[in-house]
Order: C-alpha cells, then structure tokens, then sequence
C-alpha cells in the first residue's frame, strides 16, 4: 500500500469538499474547546477544595453577653465552661481527630474586630459582645460534625461552625458549570461526528467512479477507505490543534493574567503543567472521533 498515493487521494477529497471540512474543523474546534474547559475546570474545582480542605476550621463560638441562644441563658460563658471545651477537645475521643487549635479570647476578639471595622466601633462594641472561639484543624475535615455532634448544644457554647459549609455552594455551582460545559461539548462532538460523517459520504459520492474503477482492478476495501478515514482525522487534527491553542490562551491569559489577579482568595490555579495535561485528551478525542465515525460512513456507502 502506497502511502502518498492515500495521503493525496486524502488531500484532494479535503480540497474537494473545503466548505465541509471548514465545517467540521469549526465545530469541532468549539466542542474540544468546551471539553478542555470542563475538565481544567473540574481540576481547578479539585486544586480549590483540596487547598480550602486544608485549611478550613471549626469554629466553637463560646457565649456572650447578647447571645440569645438556648445555651446561653447565662449570658456570659464563664472560665468553667470555656475549661471544659477545652477538655473535650483534649480528650482521648477528640484528640485522634484533631490536628491542632488555638483559644482567642473576648479580647483578643475585640481587638480583631476593632481593626477591621475601625476605631469608631470602640462606643458600639464591648469585649463581651464578642464571641470567644476554639478554632479547630481537623486532621480530616470530613470529621467536622463529630464536633459539632460533641459541643452542640452544651451549656455556654452559643454556636458550632464548620468553615467548609460557607464554601460548598461554590464548589456545587462550579461543578454544575462544569456539567454543563459537558453537556454542551456533547452535543457539539455529535454534531462534529455527524458531519464529519456527511463529509466524507460526499466525498465517496463524488468520487464514485474512481472507486469503481478501484473496484475493478482488485484494489481491497481497505485500500479505498483508508483516504477517506484520513480526511476525517486530519479535519479533526486541525480543530483539536485550533482547541488546543484556545485552551492555552484561556489558561495564560484568562487565568494567569486576569482572574489570578483579580480573585485573590484562591491562591491555586490550573496552570502550564494541567494544559499538558489536557491538551493530549482533545486530540486523542478528536481523532478517535473522526476516525470512528469516517470509517463507519465509508464502510456504509461501499456497501450500498
């Protein structure tokens, strides 16, 4: 089998059918582009939750003067209360489960809220209107409502936090992005494939009499369908190489030049080393796509 022989016959169906290949080049340029995005998305999802993970505490927020909390008919947690937090999160149950935490007092509460909001806050805010807190790192931070579950509801404890529920409606919106990224990657791959499809059903029909004529001097089946496989892949090679670079530049320069200076509270972005990553999987898509469905519609018209 002669090579450049099949690779001309495959330049020329492509010449042949160019607003056709245009089209299979542009949609599936857009689809592999929404299935590079989908997946650094899903890996920019996972950088966050496992950074946030990390780092998340729970937070037991002692009673004060103002708490309204069943917990809290006391008003001000006492040093007694506070002692026995403290000794729940030393003990044999709590201490496996526990990485480490620190106490900050009323005081020390209120002089953090004081450089935050400003000095003028002085007259408003007393010392015992802050909460005092533990805050906890859990070694697993899947164990949160184990401590919940301990000092919920305990006598002087007005509130049990776990930092990673404010966080979660985030991560739930960005995989829901993410799905949708899919879905719509899906719908463009089946209209690459379909078209690709009609391509290259053109292309066998206008070439139905060097076909025969092959037919007629022995050349085999694979013979005849493998110029027609190559016009597909080589469609697709072109819109994943067209992806690819898209997704370069979505990551370059709309990550690491726009949001990585913009949204400074995710200190982890997908980078260089994920488009490496992602770049081989559009192009082994695009290409097992277009040759499946090249060869499927050869395979059809030679039989009819």
């Amino acid at each position: 089998m002669r090579f450049g022989l099949i690779l001309s016959e495959a330049f020329s169906g492509l010449r042949r059918n160019a607003s056709m290949v245009i089209s299979v080049v542009l949609v599936t340029f857009v689809s592999l582009t929404f299935v590079g995005a989908a997946i650094l998305m899903q890996m920019q999802i996972a950088q966050m939750r496992d950074f946030w993970v990390d780092r998340a505490q729970v937070a037991v927020h002692m009673c004060t003067s103002v708490s309204d909390s069943d917990t809290c008919v006391e008003g001000l947690a006492t040093e007694d209360q506070v002692t026995q937090v403290r000794a729940g999160l030393d003990g044999d149950a709590l201490a496996p489960l526990i990485r480490d935490y620190r106490f900050v007092t009323s005081e020390e509460a209120y002089e953090d809220a004081l450089e935050q909001l400003g000095e003028d806050y002085a007259d408003i805010l007393t010392p015992d209107q802050i909460n005092a807190s533990f805050f906890i790192n859990l070694k697993d931070q899947g164990q949160s409502e184990v401590i919940a579950e301990a000092f919920g509801g305990m006598e002087g404890v007005e509130e049990v936090q776990d930092q990673m529920q404010y966080l979660e409606p985030l991560f739930d919106a960005l995989t829901i992005a993410t799905y949708i990224a899919v879905g719509i990657a899906a719908l463009m791959l089946i209209a690459a494939v379909l078209l690709i499809g009609t391509t290259i059903r053109l292309s066998a029909f206008a070439r139905r009499r060097e076909i025969g004529i092959m037919r007629l001097v022995g050349a085999s089946n694979r013979f005849i369908q493998t110029p027609f496989i190559l016009e597909g892949v080589l469609a697709a090679l072109i819109g994943s190489a067209l992806a690819s670079t898209a997704v370069w530049a979505i990551v370059t320069f709309g990550v690491g030049e726009y949001l990585r200076d913009r949204i400074t509270f995710v200190t982890t972005w997908v980078g260089p080393q994920d488009v490496a990553l992602v770049v081989p999987v559009i192009v082994l898509i695009g290409v097992v796509l277009a040759a499946l469905s090249a060869g499927f519609a050869i395979r059809r018209w030679l039989r009819t």
